[in-house]
């Protein structure tokens, strides 16, 4: 998401982490750098002049420089108002009124409104236990209500049914009508959205927000189109009146800046982010974690918080078992491979975790994914009884295991050594009493035993 953001502050703080004494001049040549990187990922000017003079007048301050380790003071200090910048707090959703509790979703046409809206539907009935009801207002883009109407099925909510000829007051109307007779607890409208800012559109969304009484009014922005999706937040806020904004395609924006600027330029908190085309990828603004994923720290909340989402609980606990006896066959690397598929992109995963996030371009550009699904066809190309005994597989099993899968021997022999390494693994953790004997050792000692730096782990993929 903000991997070149990323790259170019760690360089930036390299240069100043390595050394024991930190003068005016570096505390100037390292701001100079955070600079060019911020206006290189698309953050406003005004925001990045007033973010370097804030860092700045810290990072001169007493506290740094007489700190043992300056440089890494530095760092705290734009952790800390990296996280000033996105919010200082979580911002969820409101759902403070009497139900039906209404969502009123705004933006440009093509911003991804009505995906979002399918997607908010689904995390309040999956999370929150929610019944929600979904609306288009979109009586002008072909065929957008029954897009809307279709996402409600995929995710089993349910849509207004839709009457041709209603104007969109008439619509919000009835939507109201039906949330109340129904029992609903959330009704998210969908209002339509045109291709640049102008007075009809306005109007109409200022219109279907008297009748409708919202709680929450969303501007749904796409990051791909950079500051402008600031002067769009501020534009909808001063003339509609937002309370938050979701940030789509994040996932596809190289330098995606927008995000870091539209708080302060907008005056309204991010409460979402789009990161990705499933129905299934978005996730809560939490500016603490995207801070700490900006400047490659992880963010381990949010790992936790995907696993548990998406890993299976019952297999998780077998496996657990197996372990406490030592027991690891090619069966059991399957299911594991495909648990890890579950969680997203390998690379996205090591992202996300403390002191590896320097590793996640090498993963990727080593065919992470792709590695993973070619290891998934090479172990379907055995028999069971490979599988459970791999030791049986010699010269021409591989042979035949290589042209079912459509890989070359030699890979075939490099996935064997990879289970050989996390069998060997799985019976250590059983020797020292499981996972929760390996949490202790991992709290004590770092990850991998606290292998001295320079020293590159060795991943089973």
């Amino acid at each position: 998401m903000f991997d070149a953001l990323t790259d170019k502050l760690n360089a930036a703080f390299s240069k100043i982490t390595s050394r024991g004494v930190l003068n005016e001049k570096d505390i100037d040549e390292a701001m100079r750098d955070i600079r060019v990187a911020l206006l290189e990922a698309d953050v406003s000017l005004p925001v990045v002049k007033d973010f370097i003079a804030r860092v700045k007048a810290e990072a001169l301050g007493e506290k740094v420089v007489k700190s043992v380790k300056p440089g890494q003071m530095v760092v705290k200090i734009v952790h800390d108002e990296l996280v000033k910048l996105l919010g200082a707090e979580d911002c969820g959703l409101n759902f403070k009124a009497v139900p039906p509790v209404c969502i009123l979703m705004v933006g440009l046409q093509g911003s991804g409104k009505t995906t979002t809206s399918g997607k908010i539907a689904k995390r309040l009935k999956d999370k929150s236990r929610k019944k929600v009801l979904l609306a288009s207002l979109d009586i002008y883009r072909p065929a957008a209500q029954e897009q809307l109407a279709q996402l409600a099925t995929q995710i089993g909510v349910v849509s207004l049914p839709i009457v041709k000829g209603e104007k969109p007051a008439e619509i919000a109307k009835r939507a109201l009508s039906e949330g109340k007779k129904g029992g609903y607890d959330v009704i998210i409208l969908d209002t339509a959205g045109r291709l640049h800012i102008d007075e009809a559109l306005m109007d109409e969304v200022v219109e279907v927000k008297k009748i409708s009484n919202p709680a929450e009014v969303l501007l749904v922005a796409d990051a791909m189109i950079g500051q402008d999706a600031c002067n769009v937040a501020k534009e909808f806020n001063d003339k509609v009146g937002l309370t938050g904004i979701v940030l789509t395609r994040i996932d596809g924006s190289a330098r995606a800046g927008a995000a870091l600027s539209m708080r302060m330029v907008s005056g309204v908190p991010i409460k979402f982010l789009g990161t990705g085309e499933k129905i299934d990828e978005i996730e809560e603004f939490h500016p603490e974690r995207l801070a700490g994923r900006i400047l490659g720290q992880g963010d381990v909340v949010s790992l936790v918080e995907k696993a548990i989402e998406n890993v299976d609980r019952t297999e998780a606990e077998k496996m657990a078992q197996k372990m406490l006896k030592g027991k690891f066959d090619l069966e059991d690397m399957l299911s594991q491979l495909r648990q890890i598929q579950k969680l997203g992109s390998l690379g996205g995963l090591i992202g996300m975790m403390p002191g590896l996030s320097g590793f996640k371009n090498q993963i990727e550009n080593a065919g992470g994914d792709d590695l993973i699904k070619k290891q998934e066809a090479i172990i379907l190309s055995m028999t069971k009884a490979e599988r459970r005994n791999p030791d049986i597989i010699k010269a021409s099993r591989k042979k035949r295991i290589a042209a079912g899968s459509g890989v070359e021997v030699h890979e075939v022999n490099k996935l064997l050594k990879s289970y050989e390494q996390m069998s060997m693994m799985m019976k250590r953790m059983g020797k020292m009493g499981g996972m929760g004997a390996l949490a202790s050792r991992f709290m004590k000692k770092g990850p991998f035993g606290g292998l001295p730096g320079g020293q590159n782990p060795k991943f089973p993929f």
